[in-house]
């Protein structure tokens, strides 16, 4: 039977069926593993090769940034524990925090479990998420904003909003994203993203997420049932 191209639908349906697998799949690989990183990388690799087998997909590498980077997908798969849900991602520009990161997050969130007497460990899916590109700005950064406009905030009130949250730009760069801001008024983000060489994206407020948010799939959700 000929493969298909991967759809956005098919990536979560596809998604919600690996979950199901691997958490009750007894993994050897990783047992007694506590790099969450090295946990990341290899469900990352699995997943990648789940839908590989069902599905024609491109698949992305370092250069390219993100994990499906076909302009349909346009994706990046995130692995991270229950315990501290985060990952880093690339810093592009500034205005990443205000207008998102510019394409989509498949979030998996995991709760690992190792079993000593057979040597095998489960990772148990508490959570994965769909986020569309719109919704991958700052939470509060993108709420503070919208109210100010509301307010009827000026250039220079942006200006000075974005100076004390510490966006990294110069003043100039500032002036710009601030006049861009009064045109374009940003979209609610979910993600927390702290200011580093690279972003740090936290995903708590979307673990926790239960009201249905437009943008924003729970594909799988056992921390609030």
């Amino acid at each position: 039977m000929d493969k298909k191209r991967l759809t956005i639908q098919d990536l979560i349906k596809c998604a919600n069926t690996f979950c199901k697998l691997e958490t009750s799949y007894k993994n050897k690989e990783l047992y007694g593993i506590t790099d969450g990183k090295a946990v990341g990388t290899y469900i990352e690799h699995k997943f990648k090769e789940f839908l590989k087998k069902q599905y024609i997909i491109d698949i992305g590498n370092s250069a390219k940034g993100i994990d499906l980077p076909s302009p349909d997908i346009n994706t990046d798969i995130k692995v991270t524990s229950i315990k501290q849900p985060q990952s880093s991602s690339p810093f592009k520009n500034a205005k990443q925090k205000i207008y998102g990161l510019g394409y989509n997050l498949l979030v998996f969130v995991y709760d690992k479990k190792d079993n000593p007497h057979n040597e095998t460990a489960t990772l148990d899916f508490k959570s994965c998420t769909f986020i569309s590109k719109d919704r991958t700005a700052d939470y509060t950064t993108t709420y503070r904003l919208i109210e100010m406009i509301k307010d009827g905030a000026n250039e220079d009130d942006i200006v000075a909003y974005l100076y004390d949250k510490n966006i990294p730009a110069d003043d100039i760069t500032l002036s710009r994203i601030a006049k861009q801001i009064l045109v374009k008024k940003p979209t609610l983000g979910y993600l927390t993203i702290s200011n580093a060489l690279q972003w740090r994206l936290q995903y708590g407020r979307i673990v926790a997420l239960t009201e249905k948010v437009e943008g924003i799939t729970k594909i799988v959700d056992k921390v609030n049932f």
